[in-house]
Formats: C-alpha cells, sequence, structure tokens
C-alpha cells in the first residue's frame, strides 16, 4: 500500500479522495491555483503545494508543475480524480515512467477509450456496437451534410478526445452544420486542448444508462450494476440513479456483460464507466470513460463497495476482493448535482461567487459530497459542481420522496443553485413513471418561473472585540504551512483560514457576488448574462437582426453560451470583440429598434 498519495484535482474530488485516503492511512498531498489557496481540498490535505495561475491551463493541467511537486513531496501515487488529467495518457506515461502509480488505468488503455472513434472500433471488435455513426474526423462541413442526406437529422457532432457533453453540438438540418461544427470545435478546444470531432445519428428520445466497471492487474473484471443519468440539461447531468429502472434483469446481464467485454478488450484495469444509450428495449454502446465518475456515489450506496479504496488498493497491486457472483444490489439512490447556476426558466446561466451561506441537509439515508464550506469562494474559472447530494432508499420512490425532502432542507445563499429545477424534476410524474429521456429537461420539463437568484450575504454582527484564534496560512519555497495567529475581531478581513471550533461565517469574504443580469427587455442594449470571455462576434455595425438571432457567444465555465438580440432592428454598436473578457451585466451590443409600424 501507498504512504503518501498526491491528488491532481480540486473541488469536491479532491475532497473525495483525501476522505479515503485518510481512511486507509495514506498521507495526502494537495495542490492548488491561487484562487484555491484556502479551498477545502487545501484545508483538509496533509501537504499542499502551490501552482500558481488562476486558470485550470495555468495550474492543474500543467502537468511540468505537478510532476514538480510529485518530486519534492516524494508521493508515491497520482489520484487525477475526474477531469483535468484523468484521461490524459501522456500525463499517466510521465507519471509511470518516473517511477509513481498512476491510480487510473494504463495509458494505452486510455489512449484507445480516450478518442472516441478508435473506441468505437474497439467496442465493435468485442462484438459492442454502437448507434450509426462515422470513425473519421470531420474536416469540413460537407462530410457532415453527406451524412445527414445519407442517415438523415438529426445529428450529434462530438468531440473525438472529449466527454461529459462537452464539446457536443446537435444538428438538426443542413443550415445548421457550418455553426454547430465551429461551435464544436472551439468548445471542445477549450476543454480539451483538441479541437477533433466526429458524428453519429442522434436518437431522439434514448435514456442515458452506464456501467461501472472494475479490474484489476489479475485478470478480474467485474461490473458493479448500472446508473441512468437521463436527466440532463446542455448534456450535462442533473440527477442520476442507481440501479438503472425499469429495464429487464437479462438486458442489464447483457449490457453488464458487453460492459466487461469493453474493458478486457483494451486491457483494462482501475475504474471505468461503459456508456450505452437505451431505447425501445434495445442499447447502443456510447462511450468509455477511463476515470471514476461524478456520479459514483450512488454505485457505492447500492453496492456497499468504496470506489474510491478499491481504486488504490488495485493501482497498489491488489486483486479484487470479490467475483461477478458476489455483487449485490440493494435499495435505490438518487444522487443530486448542486451546480452554481441560475436556473433562469431552463436557461441555465453559471453563477459564480461567494457562498455566503451553505446549510446542507443530513438525517437517514443522506450523503453530502461537497468540495465547498461556508464562505468559500465558487470561481468562474473551474467546473460549477458545490457538490453532490445522495440519498439511499428501500426501494425507488422512497428514494425520490428522501431526495425531495433533502433538497428542500439545503440552505444556500450568495449563489444560485440547481436546486430548483431539481425538485421540478423528481416531483414530475414523468420522472417516477420513468418515461422521461435524455431530451426530457430541455423538451418537455416546464421550468417557467423557476430560477434561483443568488441569495444576500449575512450582515455582520457588532460586538466587542475578543483576540480570537486564526488558522493562518503561509507559504515556504511554494509548500503551505498552517500557523495560529490570536487577533481582534475588527482584523479578522485580513486573515485567511477558518478559526478553530469558531463560526464558518467569520471567515473573511473573498470576492464579490457573481449571478446573472442583464439589460431590460427590448431596450436593444444586449448585455451578457454571465462573466466570461467573448468567443464569438456575429453581428456588425449596419446589420439588421431580429428579436432572438444570436448577437455574440459567450464562454462561461467552459460552456458556451448564445446572447440573443432582445428587439427587431439595426446594429449600431459593437462594444467588445473575440476574446475580450467581460462581466455580468456589461452592454455588448447596441441595437436600434425598429419602429413599430
Amino acid at each position: 500500500m501507498f504512504s503518501k498519495v498526491l491528488i491532481a484535482n480540486r473541488g469536491e474530488i479532491a475532497v473525495r479522495v483525501i476522505r479515503a485516503c485518510r481512511e486507509l492511512g495514506i498521507s495526502t498531498v494537495a495542490v492548488y491555483s491561487d484562487l484555491d489557496r484556502d479551498a477545502l481540498h487545501v484545508r483538509l490535505a496533509d501537504e499542499a503545494y502551490a501552482l500558481g495561475g488562476q486558470t485550470a491551463a495555468e495550474s492543474y493541467i500543467d502537468a511540468d508543475k505537478i510532476l514538480d511537486v510529485i518530486a519534492r513531496s516524494g508521493a508515491e501515487a497520482v489520484h487525477p480524480g475526474y477531469g483535468f488529467f484523468s484521461e490524459n495518457s501522456e500525463f499517466a506515461q510521465r507519471i509511470t515512467d518516473i517511477g509513481v502509480a498512476f491510480i487510473g488505468p494504463p495509458p494505452a488503455a486510455i489512449d484507445v477509450m480516450g478518442d472516441k472513434i478508435s473506441a468505437r472500433l474497439a467496442a465493435e471488435k468485442v462484438g459492442v456496437h454502437g448507434v450509426p455513426g462515422t470513425t473519421d474526423i470531420i474536416t469540413d462541413p460537407s462530410q457532415v451534410e453527406a451524412f445527414g442526406a445519407e442517415f438523415g437529422y438529426p445529428i450529434a457532432i462530438k468531440a473525438a478526445y472529449g466527454g461529459g457533453g462537452r464539446g457536443m453540438k446537435v444538428v438538426a438540418s443542413a443550415d445548421e452544420v457550418v455553426s454547430a461544427l465551429e461551435s464544436a470545435q472551439r468548445e471542445s478546444l477549450a476543454y480539451f486542448g483538441r479541437d477533433e470531432c466526429y458524428m453519429e445519428r442522434y436518437l431522439t428520445g434514448p435514456r442515458h444508462i452506464e456501467v461501472q466497471v472494475m479490474a484489476d492487474t489479475h485478470g478480474n473484471v467485474v461490473y458493479l450494476g448500472t446508473r441512468d443519468c437521463s436527466a440532463q440539461r446542455r448534456h450535462q447531468k442533473l440527477i442520476e440513479e442507481a440501479p438503472a429502472p425499469g429495464i429487464p434483469e437479462a438486458i442489464i446481464a447483457e449490457m453488464g456483460e458487453a460492459a466487461c467485454a469493453v474493458a478486457r478488450g483494451c486491457d483494462y484495469v482501475n475504474a471505468g464507466t461503459v456508456e450505452f444509450l437505451y431505447e425501445n428495449e434495445s442499447f447502443y454502446y456510447l462511450e468509455m470513460n477511463t476515470r471514476l465518475q461524478v456520479e459514483h456515489p450512488v454505485t457505492e450506496l447500492v453496492t456497499d463497495v468504496d470506489l474510491v479504496e478499491l481504486q488504490i488498493r488495485v493501482a497498489a497491486g491488489e486483486a479484487l476482493p470479490f467475483t461477478q457472483e458476489q455483487v449485490r444490489i440493494h435499495g435505490h439512490a438518487i444522487e443530486c448535482r448542486i451546480n452554481a447556476e441560475d436556473v433562469a426558466e431552463g436557461k441555465f446561466l453559471p453563477s459564480p461567487g461567494p457562498l455566503s451561506k451553505l446549510r446542507v441537509a443530513s438525517g437517514y439515508g443522506v450523503r453530502w459530497d461537497g468540495g465547498y464550506e461556508e464562505g468559500d469562494e465558487i470561481s468562474q474559472y473551474y467546473d460549477n459542481l458545490t457538490g453532490k447530494l445522495c440519498v439511499w432508499g428501500r426501494n425507488r420512490d422512497v428514494a425520490i420522496a428522501r431526495m425531495i425532502r433533502a433538497l428542500e432542507e439545503m440552505v444556500v445563499e450568495g449563489v444560485a443553485t440547481t436546486i430548483p429545477a431539481d425538485l421540478a424534476i423528481l416531483r414530475h410524474p414523468d420522472f417516477s413513471a420513468i418515461t422521461h429521456s435524455t431530451k426530457w429537461v430541455e423538451d418537455t420539463l416546464d421550468l417557467t418561473g423557476i430560477g434561483g437568484k443568488a441569495g444576500e450575504a449575512p450582515t455582520e454582527a457588532d460586538g466587542a472585540e475578543p483576540k480570537v484564534k486564526r488558522e493562518v496560512d503561509v507559504e515556504v519555497n511554494g509548500k503551505r504551512f498552517a500557523v495560529s495567529m490570536f487577533v481582534p475581531e475588527s482584523q479578522l478581513a485580513a486573515v485567511a483560514g477558518p478559526s478553530a471550533g469558531g463560526s464558518a461565517k467569520a471567515r473573511p469574504k473573498r470576492g464579490g457576488a457573481g449571478g446573472s443580469a442583464g439589460a431590460t427587455a427590448g431596450s436593444g442594449k444586449i448585455a451578457v448574462p454571465m462573466q466570461g470571455t467573448i468567443v464569438k462576434v456575429e453581428v456588425e455595425v449596419g446589420q439588421t437582426v431580429a428579436k432572438g438571432d444570436t448577437v455574440v457567444v459567450l464562454e462561461a465555465m467552459k460552456m458556451e453560451n448564445n446572447v440573443a438580440s432582445d428587439v427587431d432592428g439595426t446594429v449600431t454598436e459593437v462594444k467588445v470583440e473575440s476574446g475580450a473578457s467581460v462581466t455580468a451585466g456589461q452592454v455588448v451590443v447596441v441595437i436600434e429598434p425598429t419602429p413599430a409600424s
């Protein structure tokens, strides 16, 4: 077993891995950007090292910086979490080459499954097939148009080296091909560092079913049940559950065996997830994620298997402690991702900012996997997942009722969250009847009037000035240490870190409130709803536009958002250019409304 593990990640998953290591008696090493200097994963780790920079590119996905920390800390293994380096074969190879264990699959398996085209070919080689599609990189829009002419629309353009819906665009007609391809390539490049895309038919009403697999270095491969992740928006999951409900046991077993066949076919080791689309009692291979999934807790809750612990043990060379016949599924589990987003009647706008208040639900069968505490900042530069609320129940109906109760107990202020959307989904009869699909949230669910304006920060209480103990973080040669200071309460704002045994509310506030903002409807002064980066300007001065036409494309939290005109009229001013950083509420285009006839 390892004595020291470095976690090459941040947020909720870094916290999850740190806790698993602590239970195994393993020392942990955290890394952090400038913005994460006082983040929860940094506070929990045994050691923490500064990477510098703000964006992920400047910090968490700078391989040289991570390898330098590995050498300085003496870490024996690296857990990549999910995202960042978790599916990067080059990074895994560099780790392996210096004699450090990568807690994940071998680089060759990441290569095969990380490229969605080679992954499709590998699955077909073992008799597992996907929906009709191509295995060629799209080099020209005419390829998409030709595919549409042969197989029909809609078509999904997907990032060849991505996943999780990032870099995926759905094309409904030939008129949309050019813009959709450009957008998919931009988003893929921004999130994965590569812009290659491929395409396949887009099923009209499928469910998203995935199978959790685990393989060791001794030739054992098992699957630990299924998960249903069909409640999505923008191809990003909102609610996941295990096991996948309403599917005949024979098909579940067939899916499980198919998933294991895919894993064996690429000599897979460690935790992985094979994803399928399921429609009309048929399933189609989608992709394999060569990492731990965000939704892994629901599998843990119904199998009593700690997947992170198992990952670490497998990476250390241990054999799986059970066979396929010994895997048992009991009860039902549901996970809701609590993202910092304003539901905004279905627009789901990022809402970065400080968590001025956070009260987490508890009670029988409730679990919280969080990456933040009250007072922490959710930055625009990273994924907006605040945490995952999970419940277990003896059956699906009990689990749904328990999750509704738990969501109603949650209190989050300072940022808007997806909780209102989660409640709308769970209370809908379609969800109870399992008639929802991956398109259901966007096409059917009515979110009219549902939003999540950020709560107001609490006012600081007046009072005397006794000295209060504070744990202050300092860096010496880039390594983080904690020291104690006793300071008057009036000076708390100048001192970072939580108090020993004190209220989290006393933690100094970091940054200003985020959220959505915009110009008055119908004004012609088009403002961006959130802070981010302009990636494309769609209009020019003198151009005539209609209400609803896209004027700029805004990237925020790694997702592209179309900002539309609110009037019919003529563009009189364009205040930004591609690459410009903008703040919430900033006017980017001015349109002179067409006079009413």
